[in-house]
C-alpha cells in the first residue's frame, strides 16, 4: 500500500458497501464509475475547480469515460483510487484513476475521463483558466 501512495499521492480512500455487490457476488461494473466520480470530484476540490463554476459558470463535463476490470472487489473492502492527470490542452484533459483493493493489495481496476470545460452559459466548450491550466500542468504525468 506504501508503494500505491507514493505512486499516487492524489488518492482517494473509498469503502466497499455491501449494496454495491452484484448477484455474481462482486462489485457491479456500473460502481467503479462512482468510485471514478469520487475521486474525480475530491481532486477537482484540491484545485479549486469548482470556483470557476461559482464565478463564471464553467466548469467540467465528461466527454469519455472507461474502465477495465482486473479482479473482482467483494465486501468487506477499502479501495484507494489514485488520480493522475494526462494530455493537459488549452479546454481539456485527461484523468486516470487506479483502484487499488486494500484487503487483496493488489490493483483491482483502470479508469480514465476525458474532461472538457464547458460554459454553462453559452452551451459551449470553453478554455481553462490560466490557474486551472497551470494546476492541472503541475499534476500532470506522461501517461
Amino acid at each position: 500500500m506504501d508503494d500505491f501512495i507514493k505512486q499516487y499521492p492524489i488518492y482517494t480512500e473509498i469503502p466497499v458497501a455491501w449494496g454495491e455487490m452484484d448477484a455474481l457476488q462482486h462489485v457491479n461494473n456500473v460502481v467503479y464509475f462512482r468510485y471514478f466520480e469520487s475521486a474525480r470530484i475530491d481532486f477537482f476540490n484540491q484545485i479549486n475547480l469548482f470556483s470557476e463554476l461559482q464565478t463564471a459558470n464553467i466548469g467540467p463535463v465528461l466527454a469519455d469515460n472507461h474502465a477495465r476490470y482486473k479482479r473482482p472487489v467483494t465486501y468487506p473492502d477499502t479501495l484507494l483510487v489514485g488520480v493522475t492527470i494526462s494530455d493537459v490542452q488549452s479546454d481539456r484533459f485527461m484523468m486516470h484513476y487506479t483502484a487499488f483493493s486494500q484487503a487483496q493489495q493488489a490493483v483491482t481496476t483502470l479508469g480514465s475521463s476525458l474532461v472538457v470545460m464547458f460554459n454553462f452559459k453559452t452551451g459551449k466548450k470553453s478554455k481553462l483558466t490560466g490557474t486551472l491550466l497551470d494546476s492541472l500542468k503541475s499534476h500532470e504525468k506522461q501517461v
